[in-house]
């Protein structure tokens, strides 16, 4: 079965590790999307959020030195963009109105989150 395309969708990528966030830049365009950011931090990000139409998807890391992502998640969930989360920890981490969302468990797998964020955009 063939994956989702990405091409031309508008992808946010939230990630405070600089090597990561990039390689998931390229990722991203390789397979045809429009990145926004990388960012790393929830301020950023809820600037781009604010600043950016269309956003098709983003990609979040849970963790952002320290914050938690979850008020960017609160503002891409308002304008009903889907998402899923990079991160280390485990569910019990994950705020319940989250429950639903797919997570990619680091270290990532780029081509898996490049996958995933298809799939949650074309549902």
């Amino acid at each position: 079965m063939a994956e989702p395309s990405l091409r031309d969708c508008h992808i946010l990528v939230v990630e405070d590790e600089y090597m990561l966030a990039d390689e998931l830049r390229m990722e991203l365009e390789d397979a045809g999307a429009v990145v926004l950011g990388p960012v790393g931090s929830v301020q950023d990000a809820a600037a781009l959020i604010r600043a950016s139409d269309p956003i098709h998807g983003g990609i979040l890391d849970v963790n952002l030195d320290g914050d938690m992502v979850f008020a960017a998640a609160d503002l891409l969930a308002e304008r009903g963009v889907p998402f899923v989360f990079t991160t280390g920890y485990d569910q019990s981490v994950i705020p319940e109105r989250f429950c639903g969302v797919v997570q990619c468990e680091k270290p990532i797998n780029l081509k898996l989150v490049t996958r995933a964020i298809g799939r949650v955009i074309r549902r």
